[in-house]
């Protein structure tokens, strides 16, 4: 359950609720019903009912098909100065590692259910290498770098075994999950508190090279950018 804020009269009781709601919603590994909510916040359904409303018409929560709530898209514009930020500190290690492995590298955050692509850097000597877009999303559960996202999180019932195995080994890999014929490496980047912001991964072609030497320089780029954003 989430704890109450202290009683304090120069404080807004109900946006408190409503931040609250928002962030449990938001950090929730995946989406949450309305009694759910209410549950964790000691809330009455009415009242969770009313923020979550409120939340959704400035789309900062929005409903699945089945009605479960996840962070909704206002909130990519609203962590925009966050992400600028880490975009910032990212881009020379970004950069270093594509032209160390001669293959693209690319930073990805989480958007709800989503991996998203929101930085690349493509290796500058190379006569030839894979082109990969920022704002590329696909599911988490699928590619390597929603694997290696997931891997900063708490065990989950029903995961991947990829998952667990790349929890335990630092990276990700996945084959053909995203683009047909393209394998990528994943490494999540989390910081000293030991939230994972990120992942750092690469893309090539399938079949290309040996994982096991590339994913080191992924893992030691990921850490890398973890303890810089500490």
């Amino acid at each position: 359950m989430v704890p109450k804020s202290s009683p304090d009269s120069s404080r807004s009781q109900t946006l408190d609720r409503g931040v609250r709601a928002l962030n449990l919603i938001a950090t929730s590994p995946k989406p949450m019903t309305i009694d759910e909510v209410a549950d964790q916040l000691a809330l009455g359904r009415s009242v969770t009912y009313r923020i979550i409303r409120t939340l959704e018409d400035h789309r900062l929560v929005m409903r699945d098909a089945s009605g479960r709530l996840a962070g909704g898209t206002q909130l990519v514009a609203l962590a925009g100065g966050v992400r600028a930020e880490m975009q910032a500190v990212a881009a020379p290690i970004l950069t270093e590692l594509a032209n160390t492995l001669q293959m693209t590298s690319f930073l990805v955050v989480s958007d709800g259910q989503e991996a998203v692509t929101v930085q690349v850097a493509e290796p500058t000597s190379t006569a030839a290498h894979v082109a990969y877009r920022p704002g590329t999303r696909h599911p988490l559960e699928r590619g390597a770098p929603g694997i290696a996202l997931l891997a900063g999180l708490d065990v989950q019932p029903g995961e991947r075994t990829e998952v667990a195995a790349a929890r335990v080994s630092g990276w990700a890999y996945s084959e053909g999950e995203v683009i047909e014929g393209m394998a990528s490496i994943a490494a999540p980047v989390s910081t000293s508190d030991g939230a994972t912001k990120a992942a750092i991964a690469v893309v090539h072609l399938a079949l290309s090279l040996n994982s096991h030497d590339v994913a080191p320089q992924v893992v030691n780029a990921a850490n890398g950018l973890g303890v810089k954003l500490s």
